[in-house]
């Protein structure tokens, strides 16, 4: 592990200019730099590079950072990977943190089962390039499926020897340890000894997303496939490889995905290798298994479109089926295109050029929700069955997070099977409610499971504990109270997005001094902890769950020598934070006289009071449209309408309080 000293002093050394300048030709831009962005096709420079502020941001595509976060996007790379890559390039020693002792066995363990398997993917790749059996058996396998040297060469395939020690006999001569061999699961040990778990058969390495060799894959070649169960062999989990995490080819599709924004999901090895080999790279295959969780969340950090790409028999139906629901719930984008029955991506892209591949994609894919009702509504005129199948369509669309996405598909879906939008609205928002429910019990079942198997804690954030431990100021200039208030969900308001442009600027800079608490103490109260202390008076936090990751970071860092929040998010190790820093860090008219200044009227004292102000007032005015729609909804339950009305009218005059604080005459 690299120790604080040593990341500050690699920080501090990267400059953006050199860094980006390694990818993107660069040109001088007023007291900036700006090129082609590499993150999209940018035809018109609209990748600006800052070396005042050390980070670079595209206004296109909305990609960037600082040296660290541009590396670990442009080149795929880790945090500690980005660091280390920055450290050879400005010769600075890693100084690695000292490690316990049993934190050095597991790490050495752990970098065992590494060189093991990297020894034995070069082993396997040897075998196949220059042994006899190797170029008569191995090789003339990949040759009968059409794959060139350049592609063995580029995914390291290999063969393994028929003899059933051949590896192990290697391995324990070149000094690998039976233990390794036996774990990595290179090798079965039992009564009779050990001996190999690949033995003739074709090999196909699997790389994590760094390029280490995590496990592999072994295919029983043509002659010897009629009457064997098990047509392919993978290696058991280890303590480096468990197959629901990784994806075969991620490591050499990942640039491309990110180019394209787009994945394509296929079902095996050769799917994979034989579209790398048509020109199309953004491939990856779950090996016939389901999508699990965390492969669905490993794509989500490159993409969120995804395309579905198997053949058109049951089995190729079934697959693409597999897991949908669990990706459309993460927010991703589905498309599917099943080939024409009899072609797999493997025979298909064989039979191709590039581009008669790529327009067969692009005019035949559909998106999941038309797949799915063509495939089990269209055409059925039996109704029960149809009626279950427009459930189950349904409740596909109930779990998509975006809530406009969902309204688009429902009406599609409408206009599709000729039934009225009213109905499966209705039945959607049921099944919506169920999912919502079954989410809350599964949250009390962990709730309860966390409380029976320790002592009982506080339910707050740390960052809330360490508030709630101090006396509570008496807050000058403090909103009204907005009670029984939630904020939204579905997605920031513009406002919050203000809040937290400021949390990002000046965070920690202090706006309060002197604020006199409860037991005639005194505090002073900074940007992010007036914001944090104001809502928390009403159990409010910010809707995106970042922003609110965000604020107790700060809150928890707050008072540090040399903590500034801009420094601390724009270099933070999650990419995801560090790029939505720098956007909020930028401004527009710093990067190029063609953007509009934002204006920033008024002290910083002045703008968080008001932008606070405005935040209530935009939680009030959701919560008076949810009556409005509740109203409209209720009109034939008497009781629930006046309750309702009792509460439009208390939301009203709320609301028009705050907006009567705020300048504004909001009387509707």
């Amino acid at each position: 592990m690299i120790d604080r000293a040593t990341v500050d002093k690699i920080l501090d050394a990267a400059k953006i200019v050199d860094v980006v300048g390694e990818f993107v030709t660069l040109r001088k831009s007023g007291v900036n730099y700006k090129g082609l962005c590499p993150f999209h096709d940018d035809r018109n420079p609209s990748f600006m590079v800052s070396p005042a502020k050390n980070i670079c941001h595209c206004f296109v595509c909305d990609k960037g950072g600082t040296p660290v976060s541009f590396l670990m996007e442009h080149e795929q790379m880790t945090y500690p990977e980005a660091l280390r890559w920055l450290a050879r390039k400005y010769n600075i020693e890693i100084v690695e943190k000292e490690l316990t002792d049993e934190e050095r066995r597991q790490q050495g363990e752990r970098e065992s089962l590494f060189i093991v398997n990297e020894w034995a993917r070069d082993y396997f790749h040897n075998i196949l390039k220059n042994d006899p059996d190797g170029l008569a058996i191995g090789k003339q396998y990949f040759r009968s499926r059409g794959i060139r040297d350049d592609i063995i060469e580029k995914f390291q395939l290999g063969y393994a020897p028929q003899r059933r020690d051949a590896l192990y006999t290697a391995a324990t001569a070149k000094g690998y340890q039976k233990e390794f061999l036996v774990k990595t699961g290179l090798c079965i040990e039992n009564e009779r000894g050990a001996y190999d778990r690949f033995s003739g058969r074709a090999i196909f390495p699997w790389l994590n997303i760094s390029g280490k060799v995590v496990a592999f894959g072994g295919r029983v070649l043509d002659s010897r496939t009629k009457g064997v169960a098990q047509k392919y062999v993978n290696s058991p989990d280890s303590d480096i490889y468990h197959k629901e995490r990784e994806l075969y080819g991620l490591y050499q599709a990942k640039r491309a995905i990110v180019k394209e924004d787009r994945v394509f999901m296929v079902e095996g090895y050769t799917d994979v290798i034989a579209m790398h080999q048509a020109g199309i790279e953004n491939v990856v295959a779950n090996s016939g298994t389901a999508l699990s969780l965390p492969q669905i969340h490993l794509l989500h950090r490159f993409t969120s479109n995804i395309t579905l790409l198997y053949d058109g028999d049951e089995a190729g139906i079934h697959a693409a089926m597999r897991g949908t629901d669990m990706l459309l719930a993460e927010g991703m984008n589905i498309k599917v295109l099943l080939l024409p029955d009899g072609d797999d991506p493997d025979s298909f892209a064989r039979k191709h050029s590039t581009e008669e591949l790529r327009k067969y994609i692009d005019d035949n894919q559909t998106d999941f929700i038309t797949f799915k009702t063509r495939l089990t509504v269209e055409g059925v005129s039996d109704p029960v069955k149809r009626s279950e199948a427009i459930g189950g369509i349904v409740q596909s669309i109930s779990v998509i997070p975006d809530q406009i996405l969902r309204s688009t598909y429902l009406t599609d879906l409408a206009q599709r099977i000729g039934m009225k939008e009213q109905t499966l609205i209705a039945e959607l928002n049921k099944r919506v409610r169920r999912n919502m429910e079954e989410e809350q019990k599964n949250r009390e079942r962990e709730s309860n499971r966390g409380t029976n198997a320790q002592e009982p804690t506080s339910s707050e954030p740390p960052a809330a504990q360490q508030q709630q431990s101090a006396p509570i100021p008496v807050v000058p200039q403090s909103s009204q109270p907005v009670p029984h208030l939630h904020t939204p969900q579905e997605q920031a308001s513009q406002v919050e997005q203000l809040l937290m442009r400021e949390i990002v600027r000046h965070g920690e800079e202090i706006i309060f001094d002197n604020v006199e608490t409860d037991d005639g103490g005194h505090v002073s109260l900074s940007v992010a902890q007036y914001i944090d202390l104001d809502l928390s008076q009403d159990g409010l936090q910010f809707a995106v769950p970042i922003h609110q990751r965000m604020l107790e970071e700060v809150l928890a860092h707050q008072g540090e020598p040399g903590f500034k929040a801009e420094t601390y998010f724009c270099s933070h190790p999650d990419i995801s934070i560090s790029q939505l820093a720098t956007r909020l860090a930028i401004d527009r008219h710093q990067l190029g006289g063609r953007f509009v200044v934002e204006p920033r009227e008024g002290s910083l004292r002045q703008r968080i009071l008001h932008l606070v102000k405005d935040y209530r007032l935009d939680i009030v005015e959701q919560r008076l449209k949810a009556i409005q729609q509740q109203l409209r909804q209720a009109s034939s339950d008497m009781e629930l309408t006046m309750k309702l009305l009792k509460d439009h009218k208390e939301t009203k005059e709320l609301r028009d309080m705050l907006a009567k604080q705020l300048g504004s005459d909001l009387m509707v």
